[in-house]
């Protein structure tokens, strides 16, 4: 019995020696993990603070963001506007261009007509007219875009 006894004590002492390394181990960590639970403390503050910043500025730039979107709609309706009177402006231009290449023709024709017969300056007044009509109806159209 003597010898069980010992056996067992004997078993006893080498878990037992394991057992202490492993406890003496365990409260080395359990102390750092304690010292760093402060700072895992303020990192975790930290970012509360950022997510409440965060979640506070979003209104802002959704604000800011409609605010520029009404502004850049603005301009755009602008745009449209001044390129349907751009339009316009270019069709009237080109017609009035038309119609002074056809005046200037008509002219050359009958000034060599006029200078092979004196006797033709009133076909020579009635294109100057017709040139002074066009001119006219091209300031006019000029000065109703402004």
């Amino acid at each position: 019995m003597a010898n069980i006894e010992l056996i067992l004590n004997v078993l006893i002492i080498c878990l037992l020696v394991p057992m202490i390394v492993f406890a003496y181990n365990l409260n080395k960590s359990l102390n750092k993990l304690r010292q760093n639970q402060n700072a895992l403390a303020q990192l975790v503050s930290a970012l509360n603070e950022a997510t409440f910043k965060a979640e506070n500025s979003i209104p802002k730039l959704k604000s800011a963001t409609e605010h520029s979107s009404e502004g850049l709609k603005e301009v755009v309706d602008s745009a449209k506007e001044l390129k349907s009177d751009l339009l316009f402006i270019n069709e009237r231009a080109d017609s009035l261009a038309d119609r002074l290449e056809n005046v200037i023709s008509n002219s050359r024709g009958l000034a060599n007509n006029v200078s092979a017969s004196d006797g033709n300056t009133v076909k020579k007044e009635a294109v100057q007219n017709d040139r002074a009509e066009a001119e006219l109806e091209l300031l006019k159209a000029l000065r109703a875009i402004k």
